[in-house]
């Protein structure tokens, strides 16, 4: 087998759609409203990346949301109240999502580069499968079309485990497991990588952890936009990020020197 870079697996928003990840973010904050308690856009944003459920119960247990609820049900929140949000979820996220399918800038460019590299694309997302029928169709009808879609809902676990990523290498009969870059916008995403010992970089312009719509990234000023990259990249490397880029453009001289790295005898755990 080849000792390079065979494969790629992307997330979906905030990374190949959705720039700054907003659909998600918006029907979390709303299915907290209608239980009653408010979240921040920070808030929603924190645990992303994961099933949606684990998302909606982490941030559940974050102490001031938890404060918030007790205060406005009089009641710890329980397991059933998840279950309940995450029903409410689903539905939801299916009728607005098509409305944030849009590609990211770049995407369809990178894809045909990809392509002519013989590289495979795989994806992985938070979303189950009934919100990816929706998602997938737009991506398509814009040109963006993956080799392999798994969603939270095909495995037992969904990120940090890596349990999407992995499914995609068995698709695709790609090892060792170094030979394959796992790219995403989130801890989340990071960790995926990570755990399943594959290259893990994540993207920032059209990130979650930006959290802004391409044009509001393109209005900030010089030193707003570098203290924002700054915190992100930190928040990567701290995650386990083996590389981080600005934009998925950057990726094919990021392949390139993986591959470099492949040849000279290094591999991600190593590193």
């Amino acid at each position: 087998m080849k000792n390079s870079i065979q494969a790629v697996i992307f997330d979906w928003a905030g990374t190949t759609i959705d720039y700054g990840c907003m659909a998600p973010k918006n029907v979390f904050i709303e299915i907290f409203r209608r239980m009653g308690v408010a979240i921040t856009d920070a808030e929603a944003r924190e645990p992303m990346g994961q099933n949606k459920i684990d998302h909606i119960r982490e941030i559940l247990t974050m102490p001031q949301v938890t404060k918030r609820w007790v205060e406005h049900h009089r009641t710890m929140w329980a397991e059933d109240n998840v279950e309940k949000m995450y029903n409410d979820f689903i539905p939801l996220q299916v009728e607005v999502v098509a409305n944030y399918a849009e590609l990211i800038p770049g995407i369809l460019e990178l894809q045909n580069e990809l392509r002519n590299r013989g590289i495979m694309i795989g994806s992985t997302t938070g979303y189950n499968q009934e919100i990816m029928d929706v998602v997938a169709i737009k991506a398509a009808e814009q040109g963006y079309r993956p080799d392999y879609i798994v969603c939270s809902s095909d495995v037992t676990a969904g990120r940090p485990s890596p349990w999407m990523a992995l499914k995609n290498a068995s698709e695709f009969n790609v090892y060792p497991l170094s030979n394959i870059i796992k790219v995403g916008d989130t801890v989340a995403d990071i960790k995926e990588g990570v755990n399943a010992c594959m290259w893990s970089v994540g993207v920032i312009a059209s990130s979650n952890e930006m959290g802004l719509t391409y044009n509001e990234v393109h209005s900030l000023g010089i030193n707003e936009l570098t203290e924002r990259i700054e915190k992100i990249i930190t928040k990567f490397s701290d995650a386990g990020a083996h590389a981080v880029i600005s934009t998925i453009d950057e990726l094919p001289k990021l392949i390139d020197k993986i591959n470099v790295k492949l040849n000279n005898g290094l591999t991600p755990h190593q590193l």
